[in-house]
């Protein structure tokens, strides 16, 4: 009885770790400052246009051989898409977007297999700073 509980409790456990993941070949997908020794270095969940380049990083697994792709949509529109060979069961990969200013609202990065299939979606939302708007029109 103790060994059903346990294994369980485990199967339990390793569902919830696994509903943190993304996607099931996708462990980490984060948008960030600056990457750092091939790691996000500060992590975001919003931005303004004081920030001007956003990163998006995924950290990919058990996809060696495939393609991937990062799909940066703004009001409907692809605006960049960068592809990557998965070269290995673990690969991290990321890329970068340099938004203006008046490009407020929400972005929306896909990762997209070589099948063109939608293996995940993240959205941010990137919006007007208005302290910075403020210091503009004080100075003008």
């Amino acid at each position: 009885m103790i060994k059903k509980i346990m294994v369980l409790l485990l199967v339990v456990w390793a569902q919830s770790v696994m509903a943190l993941w993304p996607h099931k070949n996708i462990s980490q997908a984060v948008f960030s400052t600056s990457i750092v020794d091939r790691q996000p270095a500060k992590i975001i969940t919003e931005a303004d246009d004081s920030l001007g380049k956003i990163y998006f990083f995924t950290n990919i697994r058990h996809l060696a051989g495939d393609k991937i792709r990062h799909r940066w949509i703004y009001k409907g529109k692809v605006k960049a898409e960068i592809s990557f060979d998965i070269k290995g069961d673990r690969w991290r990969v990321w890329s970068s977007k340099n938004i203006w200013h008046t490009w407020t609202g929400q972005w929306r990065v896909e990762v997209v297999n070589q099948n063109h299939e939608i293996l995940l979606v993240k959205i941010i939302n990137f919006e007007k700073n208005t302290a910075h708007e403020g210091a503009r029109k004080n100075n003008g």
